[in-house]
């Protein structure tokens, strides 16, 4: 989980890939399946949470940010590339003291407890999609930590009808794979579904693969209600 964005190319070739031409969105209701991002969208998400629980030094927080948070590894973590062990190998050379290296080791030991929380109103938006009869998804990028952790975060976690976390299939959004590998898990078609991510490229695949969606921008719990006319 996280958003890494300048390391993406190691994983996911960015040419090649045509643009559909624009579907007319249906009746947000005749959708039978809604499918959520967690990250940002279901959860209020911040990188630096955990850091600022040990420690009050902006820069050497912001030197764990950079190089733990938003690090290649922490993509291939998500994507299910690598081990915890070996990411911490690979990033604790390049952090500059034995101070950041301990910061680095407890915010990484630590980040599920700290840095995600429930998104104030996302209860009841769950609540009205299911008693509406429409089915409920996640499709999230997200490491082998998150298993089992997730339900301690997630809004209503017992009204979901599937849970689909990138690392435990070894891909992430927006590679292609991973929503045809979602849609087969579940035996969804891609025409019955409708995705709520916060990034556009992600929304940009999934409309690719034959999946309505929305990029959710403002965070704001109100926007998806009003999308959902909840």
């Amino acid at each position: 989980m996280g958003r890494v964005r300048s390391s993406r190319e190691e994983l996911i070739p960015g040419e090649g890939r045509e643009i559909p031409e624009k579907r007319a969105m249906k009746n947000i209701k005749s959708y039978k399946n809604i499918v959520f991002d967690m990250g940002k969208v279901l959860i209020d998400y911040d990188e630096d949470r955990v850091s600022r629980k040990f420690s009050g030094n902006e820069a050497l927080i912001r030197e764990v940010h950079n190089t733990v948070f938003c690090s290649s590894e922490w993509l291939k973590l998500d994507a299910g590339l690598i081990s915890e062990e070996e990411a911490e190998r690979r990033w604790l050379p390049r952090l500059s003291s034995e101070e950041a290296k301990e910061l680095a080791r407890k915010a990484f030991s630590q980040w599920h407890l700290y840095n995600m929380r429930e998104k104030p109103g996302t209860a009841e938006i769950i609540r009205g999609l299911h008693e509406r009869g429409q089915r409920i998804f996640i499709l999230s990028n997200a490491s082998l930590r998150l298993p089992g952790c997730y339900r301690r975060v997630m809004p209503l976690p017992e009204l979901y009808d599937g849970v689909f976390f990138s690392a435990e299939h070894r891909c992430i959004k927006p590679q292609d794979i991973i929503y045809e590998r979602f849609f087969r898990l579940f035996s969804l078609r891609p025409s019955e579904c409708f995705f709520i991510d916060d990034l556009p490229e992600n929304i940009e695949a999934a409309s690719i693969a034959g999946m309505d969606g929305f990029v959710f921008s403002d965070g704001r719990a109100e926007t998806l209600k009003e999308l959902f006319e909840l």
